[in-house]
């Protein structure tokens, strides 16, 4: 069947037009019984309010994960993109930084009115993308309004000081945004990512330029003009697509942007924090992650095998995702091999999502390759999907036992569904096998002993440590220790890493 082509940018309300549902129940109409219609989307950069062409430099074919079909066509931008956007966004910071932030907040908080009422549109869209399970994008879809809604209120909270000088001397501080943010967003979250950045430099004053991922833009189109339909001025929030070096990079080395914020690999983190160092640009890296799962002999087992399954959610590709689980010996064996059995469980497809991208699919399947080099046990899983799956990029959800720390799959991060198993003796061996990494982004401590509890999470080296399960929200910040970047991300710590603090000092003599 021929595809059907529909341009994501240039018509505005795209899926909400009657026309176009109308014209597309009657297409699905002349399809073949089982046949799905498609639609590829033509996806053009969004800058000071309006969609931007191309142009000559073409453009990257984008297949979605559950069966490698074609679903978008994607504008290549270059440097000249990055300016124009950087330019509508300068243009605009100023009128937008000096209104009130109750203002910006009543704005913001419709924004995430709106995405909720379009809830349908944006989990399609996304699923199509990413290939993330429908049930999974709909709680990221009300997380990326509750950012939105968060802080569109806490903002009215973004208060300075006064400094007591004494007599004749009056100083205060207060906090001001930085101007142009240049942000760089990854694909295993576009939405969510996007949502989580945007509503909080927004708040705060700033003008956005956002890069989104090549294999994954459409919904930060979208989010663009829904921003705009809500009332934000044209040139507040801008989206230039295109590759990281071809788009990435201009955005990162622009004169204009004072403040970049990138989420991401390390590699690339670090090739980001080079560029704005070279300006003195301050920077905000949340990076990759191989997080410890730390499970003591006295813990719930039922509530422990739950948490080692989440690394299964988004088929593991989250750079919070609790991928190393150290158990102690007396418990090893059980927990083994529930965790295997509910491992083997987790149906491709069903149950388990596949991989977004193609380099990323072969970087797992490479790794099955890497745990059996160096000796570690496989238990669950370690192969790619077979049968009618096989069309799309899905892979066993796997388990490797007796896996040590000089084995790449303890020390690299897979970012995928792929979980290793450690053993480990008592409570200093457990937390020098958590330590014992790079990155030092999340973990996870599960014992009955609150004593023990707070003091191993105190000892661990990571940005956010979750004792029994305990839940996080959008109000905790995020980031991380180590190689795991630089900065936070959620809470009200967001709110200060996207302003810069002033201080005044004013004579009364």
């Amino acid at each position: 069947m021929k595809p059907h082509v529909i341009a994501l940018c240039p018509a505005p309300a795209v899926y909400r037009c009657n026309a176009l549902k109308i014209l597309l129940q009657w297409c699905r109409r002349g399809t073949r019984p089982g046949e799905e219609m498609r639609m590829i989307r033509e996806l053009d950069h969004w800058i000071d309010g309006k969609p931007v062409p191309r142009g000559t430099q073409g453009s990257l074919t984008i297949s979605g994960p559950r069966d490698r079909a074609v679903v978008a066509r994607v504008a290549l931008g270059q440097a000249e993109h990055v300016d124009l956007a950087v330019r509508a966004a300068r243009a605009a910071a100023r009128d937008w930084a000096d209104r009130a932030p109750a203002e910006r907040g009543r704005l913001l908080a419709e924004v995430a009115r709106r995405l909720r009422e379009r809830a349908d549109e944006f989990v399609s869209v996304e699923v199509e993308e990413t290939g993330k399970l429908v049930g999974e994008m709909r709680g990221l879809l009300q997380m990326s309004a509750d950012y939105f809604e968060y802080y569109g209120g806490v903002v009215r909270a973004l208060f300075g000081e006064t400094i007591n000088l004494g007599a004749g001397d009056h100083a205060f501080t207060s906090r001001e945004p930085y101007g142009v943010v240049g942000m760089i967003t990854p694909w295993n979250g576009p939405l969510t990512q996007a949502s989580r950045g945007i509503s909080a430099a927004l708040a705060a004053g700033n003008t956005v330029v956002v890069k989104p991922s090549e294999f994954t833009s459409s919904t930060t189109l979208m989010l663009a003009r829904l921003c705009e339909e809500a009332g934000i001025p044209p040139g507040v929030l801008n989206v230039v697509l295109g590759t990281g070096p071809e788009a990435g990079a201009p955005l990162v080395d622009h004169p204009d942007v004072r403040l970049v914020a990138f989420t991401g690999s390390v590699a690339t983190g670090r090739a980001v924090a080079v560029g704005t160092a070279q300006r003195l640009v301050p920077t905000i890296l949340e990076l990759g992650g191989k997080s410890a799962n730390v499970v003591f002999a006295d813990a719930d087992l039922d509530k422990v095998v739950a948490s080692a399954l989440t690394v299964c959610t988004g088929a593991g590709q989250q750079c919070s995702a609790l991928s190393r689980l150290l158990v102690q010996d007396e418990i090893h064996d059980a927990v083994l091999e529930r965790v295997a059995g509910e491992m083997r469980a987790r149906t491709p497809g069903e149950r388990l999502a596949p991989m977004t991208t193609e380099a990323q699919f072969e970087k797992v399947l490479g790794y099955f390759d890497v745990a059996a080099q160096d000796g570690a046990r496989l238990v669950a899983g370690g192969h790619a999907v077979t049968g009618e799956l096989a069309v799309g990029r899905y892979l066993e959800a796997t388990v490797y036992a007796d896996v040590t720390p000089e084995m790449r799959i303890f020390r690299e991060e897979v970012f995928g569904p792929v979980l290793a198993v450690t053993r480990f003796a008592g409570e200093d061996e457990a937390v020098a096998l958590a330590n014992d990494s790079e990155y030092g982004l999340v973990a996870s401590v599960w014992t009955a002993d609150s004593a023990r509890a707070l003091r191993v999470a105190s000892r661990i080296d990571a940005g956010q440590v979750i004792v029994n399960g305990g839940r996080v929200g959008i109000e905790t910040p995020f980031g991380g220790y180590k190689s795991s970047g630089l900065g936070r991300e959620k809470g009200f710590e967001s709110l200060l890493h996207y302003t810069q603090l002033k201080t005044t000092v004013v004579s009364t003599r």
